[in-house]
C-alpha cells in the first residue's frame, strides 16, 4: 500500500531551512559563475532518447511523444548543453562559457540536483579545476580534489591483459597480486613529486599519460590535491584527464575534458544535495 504522504524513493523534497539553504547555495554559485564570465542556460527536461549521454540506457526514464518518437527525461546535462549551444543556438550566440542549475533524472525515480559549468572549445584543464576549487572555497569548503587520467588504466588493461573491471571496481588487491613492481608503486602514488620519482621505471607506453598528471597538478593553485593514476570511473564523455571532489564518503563534484563533434571542451558538475550535507556540518 502507498500512503498519501509517501514520495518515490530517490525523489527530492525541500522545505523550511533545507529549501532556504538550497536556494542560497544556488544563488551564490550563480553569482560566482556569472562573475567568471559564464552565462546561464536551462535545458529542456525532456529530450529525444538518442540525444542522451548516459552509459546505461536502462537508467533512462522514457516515454513517447505524439508521433511515437522515444523521449527521455534529462539524465545528464553536459553534452545536452553543448549540443543545444552548437546545434540550435550557434547562429545566435558565440558565447562559449555556460552554467546550469537543474536536476537530472534516472530510473526509476531518482532526482539529482546539479550546479554545472561547461567551457566549450577550451582544453586547459587546470583552469576548470581552479575554477571549480575557487567556487568551493567561495562556499567555505576545502575538500580533497582527486586528479586521474582515464588513459592510464585503459593502457594498462590493453598492454598487460588486465581486465578493466578490476580498475572499475577498485580491486586493488588483484592489482598487487600481479606482482608488477612499477604498478605496485603506481597504485600508492598521491602526489606529483612521488610520481616524478618513479618515472624512470614507468613503461614508455605510460610515460606521456603520467606526465600529464604531473603537469596539471603543478598548474593547480588549490592545495588539497591528490593524484590517483590508476583510478577509473567509466564516463561516456570524459576521455582524458578528469577529477572528482570528495569529502569523507561524499562526492561533491566531478569534472574533466571531453570532445563533442570533434570540439574539445571542459566541464564540471557539483552535486547539490551532497554539498548541503557537508555545509550543514
Amino acid at each position: 500500500m502507498i500512503f498519501e504522504h509517501e514520495i518515490p524513493t530517490g525523489s527530492r523534497l525541500y522545505f523550511g531551512k533545507r529549501a532556504k539553504d538550497k536556494r542560497e547555495l544556488e544563488n551564490k554559485a550563480s553569482v560566482f559563475l556569472q562573475d567568471a564570465g559564464f552565462e546561464e542556460i536551462l535545458t529542456p527536461n525532456f529530450s529525444y532518447t538518442g540525444h542522451q549521454s548516459i552509459d546505461e540506457d536502462k537508467d533512462l526514464i522514457t516515454l513517447s511523444d505524439e508521433e511515437n518518437n522515444s523521449l527521455a527525461l534529462r539524465a545528464d546535462s553536459t553534452l545536452d548543453v553543448v549540443r543545444i549551444i552548437s546545434k540550435r543556438l550557434g547562429r545566435t550566440t558565440e558565447h562559449k562559457k555556460w552554467f546550469y542549475i537543474q536536476p537530472v533524472f534516472t530510473y526509476p525515480a531518482s532526482e539529482t540536483y546539479q550546479i554545472g559549468a561547461e567551457w566549450i572549445g577550451y582544453d586547459t584543464i587546470s583552469d576548470i579545476v581552479n575554477l571549480n576549487c575557487s567556487l568551493l572555497q567561495e562556499l567555505s569548503l576545502e575538500p580533497i580534489v582527486q586528479i586521474a587520467n582515464i588513459n592510464i588504466p585503459l593502457i594498462i588493461s590493453k598492454e598487460y591483459n588486465v581486465d578493466i573491471e578490476i580498475f572499475k571496481n577498485g580491486e586493488i588487491g588483484a592489482l598487487f597480486d600481479l606482482e608488477i613492481s612499477w604498478l605496485s608503486q603506481l597504485i600508492s602514488i598521491e602526489t606529483a613529486e612521488q610520481l616524478e620519482k618513479i618515472m624512470d621505471i614507468i613503461p614508455d607506453v605510460l610515460k606521456k599519460e603520467c606526465q600529464k598528471l604531473i603537469d596539471i597538478t603543478k598548474n593547480i593553485s588549490y592545495k588539497k590535491v591528490k593524484i590517483s593514476p590508476i583510478y577509473y570511473s567509466a564516463m561516456k564523455y570524459y576521455d582524458n584527464i578528469y577529477y572528482r571532489v570528495i569529502e569523507g564518503n561524499l562526492t561533491l563534484a566531478k569534472g574533466g575534458g571531453y570532445k563533442s563533434d570533434g570540439i574539445k571542451s571542459l566541464g564540471f558538475a557539483l552535486y547539490t544535495d551532497n554539498l548541503l550535507k557537508v555545509m550543514e556540518g
